[in-house]
């Protein structure tokens, strides 16, 4: 829990009584919680710091066991019962060894990806696939994705790969072999982007994904792309000021489309097509330090909190 606003110092570990499940609810052992940069946004005061809403729990995604039910209810995917594998996106306070959430965000974990991996699928995952609904990519063109190797870009690329097309993506040199796992195509970003890419694809860029929101991303993508095929999920001012598209928090589409998505994500790494890599994990206690270490901007992987 954040018990004021500012950074990851802030956060401090209590324990606190979990409800019983009522209806409509069930109750979790966490496994595994997921670490994202949208966590240290709301703590941080970055998106309003309501001063009435301390202490503050934080965590939107877990992967767990059910211990109990709630009475007349099934989780979102169908049945449950104690002792079955889940993974819950959207819930509040998800940095925790227990929890109680609504049902319906509640799915059965794919036995293809373990806690941590599971813990963080759905965030990131709806995130990609809320920008290839509100820019669709069309098989045969070539596509240009900026921050290829972060958690969303690494979704995308495993999204993009049955649409046919080809994917060109922005990474450091040392997250090129990540870039073609996932068979995109690596190029450096910095000074000469624009002309490497030209150079890469001369019949030029069907559509642009920006998942950094540097002003270098989204310079070159105007001067590639049409603008209403460019979508970011870091850059929304600058989509507002220059009419290209922008998902988030900003877009009121987004969290209703993320909620019907999940299903399909969960199918997708049950079948082996959608994996989630994961750099580190740190104890529940340890928080602070995982959420500093993502704030380096180069983890490498998706974080988990293991209680």
């Amino acid at each position: 829990m954040a018990f004021g606003y500012g950074g990851p110092d802030q956060l401090e570990v209590r324990e606190v009584e979990v409800s019983p499940p009522d209806p409509g609810e069930v109750t979790i052992e966490v496994r595994a919680a997921g670490v994202n940069p949208v966590d240290d946004k709301l703590f941080s005061g970055a998106r309003g710091a309501d001063l009435d809403a301390l202490p503050l729990p934080v965590g939107l995604e877990v992967a767990g066991v059910v211990t109990a039910v709630g009475p007349d209810t099934e989780i979102a995917s169908g049945g449950g019962a104690g002792g079955d594998e889940v993974v819950a996106f959207r819930v509040v306070g998800g940095y925790s060894s227990c929890l109680t959430v609504t049902a319906a965000d509640v799915f059965a974990k794919p036995s293809t990806l373990d806690f941590p991996a599971a813990a963080n699928l759905l965030l990131v995952g709806a995130t990609a696939a809320d920008m290839l609904r509100v820019v669709p990519a069309h098989a045969g063109t070539t596509v240009l994705l900026h921050g290829a190797s972060s958690a969303v870009g690494v979704s995308l690329l495993q999204q993009l790969a049955p649409l046919g097309v080809r994917a060109i993506g922005t990474a450091s040199l040392s997250n090129f072999d990540l870039v073609r796992r996932f068979g995109g195509e690596p190029v450096t970003y910095g000074e000469g982007l624009r002309d490497r890419l030209r150079e890469l694809a001369p019949d030029g860029f069907g559509a642009a994904y920006d998942c950094v929101g540097t002003d270098e991303a989204i310079d070159v993508s105007l001067a590639l792309v049409d603008p209403h095929r460019l979508v970011t999920i870091a850059a929304a001012g600058r989509a507002a000021e220059e009419g290209f598209e922008a998902v988030g928090a900003s877009r009121p589409d987004s969290p209703t489309f993320r909620d019907t998505v999940r299903a399909d994500l969960l199918r997708l790494a049950v079948d082996g097509e959608l994996i989630v890599p994961v750099s580190r994990t740190y104890p529940l206690e340890e928080a602070a330090a995982a959420l500093s270490f993502l704030a380096e901007g180069h983890p490498g992987g998706k974080l988990a909190l293991i209680p």
